[in-house]
């Protein structure tokens, strides 16, 4: 049986020409700065971004841990999104490695200036931590692949900086939000001191990230980077399959948000399914399973059964996720599946 995975856009396999353009690649030594690969590609993100200067980094949560600890200090509180990746999905580690606690504010994704001024603690009472930086995740994995709205994005930055605090952009899929909003990244990129993003997920390419920002911050991201042992060497190999998904299958994301356009109309009209429309912007669908309908591991479990994977997300809370590997025809499928599983 031929499986369907809607898991993550993690899932995918290097494309052919993926694999050919990682066999070709001039390689050096990256800890020496001598890897003409990842140069290139450091160089091509710092401009797409907007940023004086780039680095590689293995993964996504290990981007997001750098830039805690380059841009925080241990005790300090960072603000964020509900639900955001930095609290939920890197074990523990912004605790471990920043030594930072997050408060989560908003809903769905988003917040604004009000939720970020009541969050910030007050200075000069010393039972407080300092709150010292403002994340945004966008797109928002939780909330269902929402894009952040761009002036909802400026008014909290500018606020932030009003009130002292430094910004990082967690965009691990910002090349969506890009194809979504038809605003290039390097715009939704501009109001922060530091933007991690991810090439692994909707890009395709078998592993990395990178952080871009100010020199003097790439730098100190740096010697974080060593200190966490992700510093490479003949990094080219990886930095090819980013540059040939840089150039391939970037626009092509707008089918991954057409595909679970699809599935999430399909699944919003069964009865078992509470799923708001409205947040399925990009590549991602989450729904909740109503009272009555199976719980989330039980329609896990019957969907592998029938070469359908997708992910609890709660008790009651599916994710499932369209990318590179998954044609039109595939998820008109899964949709059949589930549907029918859900007894629609």
């Amino acid at each position: 049986m031929s499986l369907i995975d809607l898991r993550s856009d993690t899932v995918t396999r290097p494309t052919a020409a993926m694999r050919a353009a990682m066999a070709a690649a001039e390689v050096g030594d990256d800890q020496y700065g001598e890897d003409p690969t990842t140069n290139a590609l450091q160089r091509r993100c710092a401009e797409l971004l907007g940023k004086e200067a780039a680095i590689w980094l293995p993964s996504g949560t290990m981007a997001n841990q750098v830039a805690l600890r380059v841009l925080t200090r241990p005790g300090d509180e960072v603000v964020a999104a509900r639900e955001c990746h930095a609290a939920w999905h890197e074990a523990g580690g912004s605790a471990a490695n920043a030594g930072v606690q997050i408060v989560e504010v908003g809903s769905g994704g988003v917040f604004d200036v009000d939720e970020l001024d009541a969050a910030i603690k007050p200075s000069g009472l010393p039972v407080f931590p300092p709150t010292t930086l403002l994340q945004i995740e966008n797109t928002h994995n939780r909330a269902g692949g929402v894009v952040v709205p761009q002036a909802v994005v400026e008014r909290v930055c500018a606020r932030a900086r009003e009130r002292g605090l430094k910004t990082y952009l967690d965009g691990a899929r910002l090349w969506n939000a890009a194809v979504a909003s038809g605003r290039p990244e390097a715009e939704l990129a501009a109001p922060f001191d530091l933007v991690g993003v991810a090439f692994s997920k909707g890009l395709g390419a078998p592993g990395g990230s990178l952080l871009a920002g100010p020199r003097a911050l790439i730098a100190a991201a740096d010697r974080h980077r060593r200190m966490l042992g992700g510093a490479m060497r003949q990094n080219g190999i990886f930095a090819a399959a980013a540059l040939h998904a840089l150039d391939r299958h970037r626009e092509r994301l707008a089918e991954d948000h057409h595909h679970a356009r699809r599935l999430g109309e399909a699944l919003a009209g069964c009865p078992g399914v509470e799923l708001d429309l409205a947040t399925v912007q990009t590549n991602i669908v989450v729904f909740r399973l109503a009272p009555g309908a199976p719980d989330a591991a039980t329609l896990v479990a019957r969907a592998r059964e029938r070469g359908v994977l997708i992910v609890a997300f709660g008790p009651r809370t599916v994710r499932a996720v369209t990318h590179l590997d998954v044609s039109a025809a595939q998820a008109e499928q899964a949709a059949v599946v589930l549907r029918e599983l859900l007894g629609a």
